[in-house]
């Protein structure tokens, strides 16, 4: 798949995330609504970081002729995720609640910003 495609795999897979999990930052925390919307949530979270990986760096530094810094976040985001489903599947809402915070913060706030950056394609998208 070349990198316009999957680019646009991931923007439908990072847009709605983005709103389900801005969504269940502010709700209230533990009712069955929050449990379905953060399973669709998880799921994709896993999915758009597997397909930023196969998304080769435009911008900086890379490694392995592919990788950029920003693929550290997609890393972060395939931890996350499954720390967090485990966390809450032990009962240890602490955890639950700090891998959320780390996955929503690093995984679509910094990633986005960085992927709004002049140079970037979203950016040329948005702004162009």
């Amino acid at each position: 798949m070349d990198y316009i495609n999957l680019a646009y795999l991931h923007l439908v897979t990072v847009v709605p995330a983005f709103i389900i999990g801005t969504y269940l930052l502010i709700v209230r925390k533990g009712t069955a609504k929050h449990k379905v919307l953060g399973k669709v949530y998880m799921v994709l979270m896993l999915f758009t970081a597997i397909v930023s990986l196969f998304m080769p760096a435009q911008l900086g530094s890379r490694f392995l002729n592919h990788f950029g810094y920003i693929h550290l976040l997609s890393l972060l985001t395939l931890y996350a995720v499954p720390a967090a489903y485990f966390y809450i599947k032990k009962g240890n809402v602490r955890g639950h609640k700090r891998s959320m915070i780390i996955l929503y913060c690093g995984g679509l706030i910094v990633a986005g910003t960085f992927a709004i950056m002049p140079g970037r394609l979203l950016n040329s998208w948005i702004f162009a």
